[in-house]
């Protein structure tokens, strides 16, 4: 390898990982097209405010409806066949609402449906595909290699991808599926490459009712101090970080006096911060135990909020968002990793599924409670109920977070414990 790809993805990698890593990078691509390309032909194609909303409806809710079961079809299956057969729908879908698109034959509904099938299958494809990394790489390794997974899903899925989704919708409504589609199909051929080992379960576990599989997770999770934890915090700070961006757009035009272009520049800036982030993770990690990068995580979310809350100057907030979003890219990784080397390899999927649905019920409910805030306080109330939430909470979980990055060091298993294949 050449230096840079040396440094980039290290050979101690493997094959097997920077495979997984060139095909999270492509679906994160075509993922971040239709970030902008889907709530853009809806609005295409209506102009009545609740069609346009269940497309951001449809982004949100499948999670939290099929979250679980794709965790336990995860323990259960071979794990590389499900993200190439998830792919595979996303791209007959694609497809379909292309040719929908050429003929002029796509109403409304159809393309209501379209997405939600899309977010539906991606369900499915990212919970396995975050259980893959554990079992290709060694233990020590996971931080370096959910950084690289990370980098690709800010760059690319967030920084890079929407933009490109808006200009070749500019440019042709069906051009930015078409993208999409090539993208999908590009990354089911190089998932095909990777060689997973088996995770531990054998044929007696498909005979399990879905209701044990996830009882037994849920199990788990209450009895790991550590994961416990982790996923408490990780639905209450959704819920505040919920509560505070939900009136981000009213927030930047009220407030801050921006306009559409100034708004998509913060996400863009704090997109940015995420790369420094991303630079600077090894680093951190080299010099900084995990417990405390998590510490001083939430210090900076907290005090996010706070700094958003009473500043009008469109400046101060640009380097608080730069700040935020190398947080965001830091804490991301922190949490992945320490819930991977945590959890065993039969139950990531399930614990994964648990996370997801902290992340989501988290947000869900912290932007019902954000609407009202603003609705009834002004637009910084929703800023306020976050800084004095999270402060509370860090408060009451200040002496675990150590005790969260470690916990697991005595008994994990080795990703490459089990050394038998899956079978194609």
């Amino acid at each position: 390898m050449s230096r840079i790809g040396e440094a980039l993805v290290p050979a101690r990698l493997g094959s097997a990982y920077r495979w997984l890593l060139a095909s999270s990078w492509t679906t994160n691509l075509g993922d971040g097209i239709s970030i902008a390309a889907g709530p853009l032909l809806v609005a295409s194609l209506t102009d009545d405010p609740f069609l346009v909303s269940l497309a951001a409806l449809l982004r949100w809710a499948p999670p939290l409806v099929f979250g679980l079961y794709a965790g336990v079809l995860s323990d259960r299956l071979n794990r590389r066949r499900i993200v190439i057969t998830a792919d595979a729908v996303r791209a007959v879908v694609l497809a379909v609402l292309v040719t929908m698109m050429v003929t002029g034959g796509l109403t409304v509904v159809m393309a209501l449906v379209a997405l939600g099938l899309l977010t539906v299958s991606e369900v499915f494809a990212d919970n396995t595909s975050a259980t893959l990394a554990p079992m290709l790489v060694q233990r020590d390794d996971l931080a370096l290699a959910n950084s690289r997974l990370q980098t690709g899903f800010l760059t690319l899925n967030q920084l890079v991808g929407p933009p490109i989704g808006a200009a070749l919708f500019a440019a042709g409504v069906a051009w930015p599926f078409v993208a999409e589609t090539v993208l999908v199909v590009a990354g089911v051929t190089l998932v095909s490459r990777v060689a997973l080992p088996a995770h531990g379960r054998g044929p007696e576990d498909a005979r399990r009712s879905i209701r044990r599989d996830v009882a037994e997770a849920f199990r788990w999770t209450i009895h790991h101090a550590a994961v416990r934890t982790l996923s408490l915090t990780i639905l209450i700070f959704n819920v505040t970080f919920g509560a505070a961006w939900s009136v981000l757009v009213l927030y930047a035009q009220q407030r801050l006096g921006l306009g559409a272009i100034g708004f998509g520049l913060l996400t863009t800036i704090s997109a940015v911060g995420g790369l420094l982030g991303t630079a600077s993770y090894g680093w951190i990690t080299r010099r900084v135990s995990l417990g405390n990068v998590m510490r001083v995580g939430l210090i900076i979310e907290t005090l996010t909020h706070l700094g958003l809350a009473v500043t009008t100057s469109p400046f101060i907030a640009s380097a608080i968002f730069f700040i935020f979003g190398a947080h965001a890219f830091i804490w991301g990784t922190t949490s992945i990793t320490v819930r991977q080397r945590a959890v065993p390899t039969q139950l990531q999927g399930r614990v994964s599924s648990l996370n997801t649905i902290s992340v989501y019920g988290g947000l869900v409910v912290g932007s019902v409670l954000g609407g009202v805030l603003a609705t009834r306080f002004g637009v910084t109330a929703p800023f306020w109920f976050a800084f004095a939430g999270s402060a509370v909470f860090v408060v009451l979980l200040w002496g675990q977070l150590t005790r969260i990055a470690h916990a697991d060091e005595a008994d994990a298993p080795e990703p490459h414990a089990v050394a038998v294949a899956e079978a194609s």
